[in-house]
């Protein structure tokens, strides 16, 4: 862990999960870029592109006693979080039929439950500020199921986009808004293999960066509730 540093105390905060590559990354590169810190959640810290000012942190969507202590490490560095937002994920392809429980259950510990928790372990710090942000990266796969293949993963999705929900209705008062991310094909890991795509073809990580960027500006007067991005020609949009 980083020690703390004092003068950076003024600083605006975010507290990211799946910063290190992907949508994530981007949004992080394009934070760090506009002087916030970043604290970044982890598995491998060890392979981070982050360097001071900003932080690593170890984090296991699958353990429920890392969201505490990642939040714990960033207010004792940073002494405040403004934004927390939740870019990790995963898919497991599968229909209700094909999908048994362990699969189902690992996409709702990462999608759903562990973004929870963090947003939880870190409410009391984001209302301090009286315009906290949470961001959540669903899918267009929480409007609409595309696919049978991808419809467990869907549940998940349409879930996520309920938490943020949630998160709106219960922090309102306290000035903690959030915005819900509905990306269809983005040129990622995830989407490289896809039959007839190309990355050139979808949307890029860094445009999405940029308006999530611009949304965590905006007042609690004007707020966001969901970016929707495709890059195809289709319904929801």
């Amino acid at each position: 862990m980083s020690e703390q540093y004092s003068p950076l105390l003024s600083k605006r905060v975010a507290l990211i999960s799946g910063a290190s590559r992907g949508i994530g990354r981007a949004i992080a590169e394009r934070l760090a870029d506009q002087g916030w810190r970043i604290s970044a959640g982890m598995r491998d810290v060890d392979g981070s592109w982050l360097t001071v000012p900003h932080l690593t942190c170890q984090y296991d969507a699958a353990d429920p006693a890392s969201e505490e202590a990642w939040v714990t490490e960033t207010i004792r560095v940073f002494g405040r979080i403004d934004a927390v937002i939740l870019s990790a994920g995963i898919m497991i392809p599968g229909s209700i039929l094909e999908t048994d429980d362990t699969d189902l259950d690992r996409m709702f510990q990462i999608n759903v439950r562990s973004p929870t928790r963090l947003v939880r372990a870190a409410w009391d710090a984001l209302a301090a500020g009286g315009r906290g942000r949470v961001v959540l990266l669903s899918s267009m796969s929480g409007k609409r199921v595309k696919s049978a293949r991808s419809s467990t993963y869907a549940i998940t999705k349409f879930a996520t986009s309920g938490l943020a929900a949630a998160i709106r209705r219960t922090g309102w008062d306290s000035g903690i808004r959030s915005i819900v991310v509905c990306p269809s094909f983005v040129a990622t890991d995830m989407t490289q293999n896809t039959a007839g795509w190309t990355a050139q073809d979808m949307t890029q990580p860094a445009d999405i960066a940029v308006m999530v960027a611009t949304a965590l500006d905006l007042p609690n007067t004007a707020s966001v509730s969901e970016l929707c991005f495709t890059c195809q020609n289709e319904d929801m949009a």
